[in-house]
């Protein structure tokens, strides 16, 4: 896994390679008004069905031509998730074909029908740009929003995985922490529901992911998060590689608000414990620890704000010890991934009903988001 800083790699880089993936992730907490945001648009969408079951079909061919092979731009899309104390208010995953995304080499930016963002390097900021429908729940989302990088810090790592000669899987950290502000604008088809305005005045942070071949060929375990306060900001990220002779990744990164000073150990040793599974979720450890001489980190993983086969997003606390002093009361987000619950053709078919893909009708996607709506009008 290379990890960078670099802004260059922020571009589209238009991957080919069967397999291949790229998303842009943008998050948005505010713990005052209990407002959670994640907006992701992807370039080849490496957590769908049509696109794994499409690249098995041409990988069990056995030959090495491309013909048959899927492009990952033919499995574009973008995802809108909104949490309110802890629960979930919307989530919306479209998938589509190439014709419905957008982007370039020479800028950064992406879009994905009318959903859009850009870059505006002179402001040092990112204006994200909402606008969709989601017919199987009624309702119909429009946002702006601007993040305005509050730092930025430089740290590159290769892959050093059998002396470098491995598929490409790069990490851009490109925001470590933004001020967010904006609105979004909520309306449902039913008179008896009026519209709402949510204002947006928050605490966000932005990263870039790609890989040239599927993640679940390369990566079994994924865990990163992220939390800010006003003494110590920090990032962890946690790779465990399928190959077992590779080493695991762990990087911790802290930024002092007091001194501005940024420290990053990725020597770290790393623990988990507490685990647990589900039906739907993916055996994960509940309480992460990560050490590193006089920095010592614990991560608990309290709620659950999605879950699905394959991942998990939580609200997570964290206690921190660091120079000297110890540090508790930090909130923020975390994940963990298990890319290999992908193969799975059997967790496939729940997958399908979180995805509307463009084109496709699914039984289970109405069925799934029929059900959730009563929920939500039942809760209301």
């Amino acid at each position: 896994m290379n990890i960078t800083t670099e802004p260059a790699e922020e571009r589209w880089h238009d991957l080919q390679d069967p397999g291949a993936y790229e998303w842009w992730y943008f998050d948005i907490e505010d713990p005052e008004s209990g407002i959670s945001i994640v907006v992701i648009w992807f370039a080849g969408f490496p957590f769908s069905p049509s696109y794994q079951e499409h690249y098995e079909r041409w990988r069990n061919r056995g030959t090495d031509g491309r013909d048959g092979a899927p492009a990952p731009l033919d499995y574009a899309g973008f995802s809108f998730q909104l949490y309110e104390h802890g629960r979930e208010t919307l989530n919306f995953i479209r998938e589509g074909r190439r014709e419905l995304f957008e982007s370039s080499r020479s800028a950064i930016g992406a879009a994905f029908e009318k959903n859009r963002f850009s870059y505006d390097p002179l402001k040092d900021e990112y204006r994200l740009s909402i606008d969709f429908d989601f017919p199987a729940r009624r309702k119909s989302v429009q946002a702006e929003l601007t993040f305005s990088a509050c730092r930025r810090v430089d740290y590159r790592r290769r892959d050093g995985n059998n002396d470098g000669a491995v598929p490409c899987h790069q990490w851009l950290l490109r925001v470590p922490r933004a001020e967010v502000r904006g609105r979004v604008q909520l309306y449902d088809a039913r008179p008896s529901i009026l519209p709402r305005t949510i204002d947006v005045r928050a605490t966000g942070y932005h990263d870039h992911n790609l890989g040239t071949m599927p993640m679940q060929e390369y990566i079994s375990r994924w865990y990163w998060g992220r939390a800010f306060s006003d003494r110590v900001d920090v990032i962890y990220y946690v790779i465990f590689f399928r190959d077992p002779a590779y080493r695991p990744l762990t990087l911790l990164m802290l930024n002092d608000n007091r001194s501005g000073a940024s420290v990053v150990r990725d020597s770290a040793d790393f623990s988990e414990s507490g685990f647990t599974r589900g039906f739907f979720a993916p055996p994960h450890g509940r309480v992460l620890g990560i050490q590193d001489g006089d920095v010592g980190m614990r991560v608990d993983q309290e709620r659950v704000l999605d879950a699905g086969p394959f991942y998990l997003r939580f609200s997570s606390s964290i206690t921190l010890d660091f120079e000297g002093e110890h540090h508790t009361g930090l909130r923020g987000i975390s994940e963990f991934l298990s890319p290999v619950r992908l193969e799975s053709r059997f967790m496939r078919f729940f997958t399908r009903s979180r995805i509307w893909r463009d084109g496709e009708e699914s039984i289970m996607y109405q069925r799934y988001n029929y059900i959730k709506d009563q929920l939500d009008w039942f809760t209301r």
